[in-house]
């Protein structure tokens, strides 16, 4: 029987997408790479802990959970982010960013300064500019101010991320202009932190990075895996945790999150045998392929 293994998730490195492993083993992904995996028979995908730790449960969790933790987990996991509001003595530099995903998507956020543009690649966000820098406070400051003032979220759901990536604009310029004109709107409010420092507009785009330039038009995503099932293609493109596999069928985005929690094994030559959810302005090519 093949050896399984557990995903910990897909991180950004300087060189592009990585798998992770439990155990510190790590797959670099470029384009053109056969993906292929099967979940091991007989296996239930179980929570991943939180904080470093393993759930003192072994909790059962649903395969449509892109969290793949308990509620318990989930809870304390949350608690120690910095959105939950918990770490207001944080002494680190903190970013304020404006992240676009496709027109009419933009939302504001917050990163560490030392992360640099990891949470940016890690949220799928094809372009995105720094507004300001300074103490954690101000940065939270300075986003609640913009959602309140221009209406701009500070959450997207991914899933509409993800809808939007097939409608970008060609010309780097067009996926730029949302975010110049929301910045120049936001520097001009009066109500800034004092201690917040502002950075000048400089849109970074990500489409080359994501290989999203050259990429077939998905038609579906995978909508959660299975014991017995499998999933196989030829990496594409990859944004955020997705992965854009080019399959017999057409290509399908995988996100990376539903493969933790499961026991998954080598699969070579698999093709998609999970549930796949049809795009919308692919629906009728998809209806006959899943």
């Amino acid at each position: 029987m093949a050896q399984a293994w557990k995903c910990s998730g897909l991180r950004w490195s300087a060189d592009g997408p990585v798998l992770l492993w439990d155990g510190g083993r790590r797959s670099a992904l470029t384009w053109g790479k056969r993906v292929a995996f099967g979940v091991a028979e007989g296996s239930v995908r179980t929570c991943v802990g939180a904080r470093g730790h393993a759930c003192p449960r072994g909790a059962v969790v649903p395969g449509r959970s892109t969290g793949a933790r308990c509620e318990e987990c989930a809870r304390l996991d949350r608690a120690h982010s910095v959105a939950a509001d918990t770490l207001a003595d944080d002494p680190r530099p903190y970013r304020v960013y404006l992240a676009w995903f496709g027109p009419g998507m933009v939302k504001v956020g917050i990163t560490a300064r030392q992360r640099g543009s990891a949470r940016l690649l890690e949220q799928g966000a094809v372009c995105f500019s720094w507004l300001g820098v300074g103490p954690l406070m101000a940065a939270r400051r300075t986003e609640e101010l913009l959602r309140a003032a221009l209406r701009v979220p500070d959450r997207i759901p991914y899933a509409e991320k993800r809808a939007v990536r097939a409608a970008l604009p060609e010309a780097t310029e067009d996926r730029a202009g949302e975010v110049a004109e929301l910045y120049e709107r936001a520097v001009a409010l009066p109500a800034w932190p004092e201690s917040l420092v502002r950075e000048p507009l400089r849109v970074v785009d990500h489409v080359a990075v994501f290989g999203l330039a050259d990429a077939p038009v998905a038609v579906g995503s995978v909508g959660e895996l299975a014991a017995g099932g499998a999933v196989g293609g030829e990496l594409v493109a990859a944004a955020g945790p997705d992965l854009h596999l080019a399959t017999a069928s057409g290509v399908v985005v995988l996100d990376t999150r539903l493969m933790t929690g499961w026991e998954l094994v080598p699969a070579e030559g698999a093709e998609v045998t999970v549930p796949v959810r049809a795009f919308e302005d692919a629906a009728s090519v998809q209806d006959g392929l899943f």
